[in-house]
Formats: structure tokens, sequence, C-alpha cells
């Protein structure tokens, strides 16, 4: 069966659920964090820079509740948390946009420069 487009804009379609999850970045670098192998949640804090050690809590109970990342409790101050198979079937199309963020990501940066440059608007003030 093939998905129409029209009804990806449906708020009860399951594309929408799967484009709230990929756009969510701190959830894409979870999941690309958690790809070659099981972390703690300190590694994974230190391993994605940036991330609030609460966002990254909430970010982890967020991916467990839609079945994509296991929590594993192997004693009580060690915890780990692991890709579930379904979370592992996102690893493929994270790859494929960090190869194209990585491919064209200058061209944007250069892009908001010279657009910055020809709109007054958005040029920075002296001083």
């Amino acid at each position: 069966m093939q998905i129409e487009a029209g009804t990806a804009f449906l708020a009860d379609c399951p594309t929408r659920l799967a484009v709230e999850i990929i756009s969510d970045k701190w959830a894409v670098l979870v999941i690309f964090g958690l790809s070659q192998r099981p972390r703690r949640h300190g590694e994974l804090a230190d391993l994605i820079g940036g991330i609030s050690r609460k966002v990254l809590t909430q970010t982890l109970r967020r991916l467990q509740q839609y079945g994509l990342v296991e929590r594993h409790v192997e004693a009580p101050r060690w915890v780990e948390y692991s890709l579930t198979d379904l979370g592992r079937t996102l690893i493929e199309p994270i790859e494929v946009l960090t190869t194209w963020a990585r491919d064209h990501g200058e061209a944007i940066v250069d892009f908001q420069e010279n657009a910055g440059a020809a709109d007054p608007a958005q040029a920075r003030p002296a001083g």
C-alpha cells in the first residue's frame, strides 16, 4: 500500500509521528549516539554536546515511549540505554541526513551569509 502525499497532512497520520521524531534534533542525536552500542546516561551527555542532563532524560523517556530505546538496569547506579530493533531502523535514514548535512551544510551557511549581506534589515549594527 502506498501512502498518498495528502494523507501526511492529516493529524492522525503515522507519517506525522515519524516526522515529529526525526525533526527533534535531540532525538536524532540520541539515536545516532546509540547506533554503535549501548551507552550510559552520562556517556550520552558527554557525547552529545550542548544537551542538558534534564533534556537528555526527557528525550530518552520519549524515545522509550515510542519503542525506539530500551533502558537496562544492571545495578541501582548502572543503567544503560540501547536501541530496540525498531530504533535501529532509523540509523540508515539518519546517516543519509547526516551525509546530506555534511555535503550541503556549507552551502546553507554561505546562502545565509549572502542573504544577510543583501538585506540591510539583517545586517548587524556596527559597534
